[in-house]
């Protein structure tokens, strides 16, 4: 039997050291060879005036505008305008069946007349029952009447002022009565409280309509001011904290998509109105009114248009493209800190292009519009943002990541 030779044993290792040496050397030149490299394009730091915007949908309505409601139960037997008609303040709108209401007033004219009759008589008899009462009290004083003929006359005395108060509170109801028939008469004419013109017209001649003093009356037609109009916009909860009054408005009406008018916001609703409450639709909005400056087209109520309200400005500041500001994790510092690393925030950063490499820098971020965002820390002008693709700052890049710049194909056409 042949002893092992220690020689070649120690030969055996150093050879297998050397392998694995050299295997370990190219698993990490290999590595670093086939490390992944990110196409990107970049954009350098630049300086902006930066306006946001907080974008709205709605309709265009008159400024100033009344609706006509009828306030006497009757038939339409005037309807002297039409749709689209211009008037003038004052003018007759509306007349409705007069007959019932002029018996009113004459019916009201005569209990006046027979309730200030009874009031002459009760007049005259309580001057009666006061000049025999007077006569009464003088011979009672002198022994020359019983005492139960001087409470007589006392009583009847009474009695007649009494009277003579019912006979005035007669009076006054009687007028009362008559003054609310005059007025219901007088209701049968409906004049315009404005000059404007017939926005909308429901009811027609001939017609019935119903007028309640405890109730809306129908509703006859709509008078507007069309020389004065503006936008009533829905805005979210979290978008109207954002708008002041007398914020400048561009609008857009659909029916006009090449004119571009300019309002001002002077209303902002304190109370919210709420659709699909309680459902996974609910959505809560704020009714803005943005008054309308330009009166260069011919505007309808009801028309479609979008509002692009500019909440606050910033001149001058450092900008970069939206979409290169995105979010990631803060990075676990030991095993120690992982649950409380759970509970942090995302922190918003941009990827910088250095040489070959990302580099991820922690920002603060400013107002925004469509295209860019205000920087107000964590960059200087002139660095080279990451700006695309959206799948690389999004997802992939990391502090320290490989990238290379991709050529833009509509620049170098330029």
């Amino acid at each position: 039997m042949k002893k092992s030779n220690p020689h070649n044993k120690r030969k055996i290792i150093i050879i297998s050291l050397v392998v694995l040496i050299l295997a370990i050397a190219a698993i990490l030149i290999w590595g670093r060879d086939n490390e992944k490299i990110i196409s990107i394009q970049v954009e350098k730091v630049t300086l902006r005036t930066i306006t946001q915007v907080v974008t709205a949908s709605g309709k265009i309505q008159p400024e100033v505008m009344a609706k006509i409601n009828a306030e006497v139960s009757g038939e339409i037997t005037a309807l002297p305008i039409r749709d689209g008609d211009k008037i003038k303040k004052g003018d007759l709108l509306v007349q409705v069946k007069t007959d019932q209401y002029q018996a009113q007033v004459d019916r009201s004219k005569a209990s006046l007349q027979s309730a200030k009759a009874n009031l002459s008589l009760q007049k005259s008899s309580y001057e009666k029952a006061v000049s025999e009462f007077n006569r009464a009290e003088d011979l009672f004083s002198k022994n020359l009447l019983s005492e139960q003929e001087f409470i007589s006359a006392k009583t009847s005395k009474q009695i007649a002022a009494s009277q003579l108060e019912s006979a005035k509170a007669g009076v006054a109801q009687a007028e009362a009565s008559l003054r609310d028939s005059e007025e219901s008469f007088r209701k049968t004419s409906i004049y315009s409280p404005m000059s404007g013109v017939v926005s909308q017209l429901i009811s027609r001649l001939g017609e019935r309509v119903s007028g309640s003093g405890f109730m809306q009356g129908t509703e006859i037609m709509t008078v507007a001011d069309l020389t004065r109009m503006e936008s009533r916009v829905d805005v979210g909860e979290n978008d109207v904290v954002l708008i002041s009054l007398g914020d400048t408005a561009r609008i857009e009406v659909d029916a006009f998509p090449e004119k571009k008018l300019i309002g001002i916001v002077y209303e902002i609703a304190n109370t919210a109105k709420t659709k699909g409450l309680g459902s996974q639709e609910e959505v809560t909005n704020f009714e803005v009114r943005i008054r309308i400056l330009d009166n260069s087209i011919s505007l309808r109520p009801g028309m479609s248009m979008t509002a692009d309200i500019e909440t606050e400005t910033h001149k001058n500041v450092l900008t970069v493209p939206a979409q290169s500001v995105t979010t990631r994790m803060p990075k676990k510092k030991n095993e120690e800190n992982s649950e409380m690393n759970k509970k942090e925030k995302p922190l918003e950063v941009v990827f910088l292009q250095n040489d070959k490499k990302a580099v991820m820098k922690k920002i603060t971020r400013g107002l925004s519009d469509d295209a860019f965002v205000e920087i107000k820390s964590g960059l200087k002008e002139g660095e080279n943002v990451i700006s695309g693709s959206f799948k690389a700052i999004s997802r992939e890049l990391e502090d320290g990541s490989l990238v290379k710049i991709e050529k833009n194909p509509i620049k170098e056409k330029k």
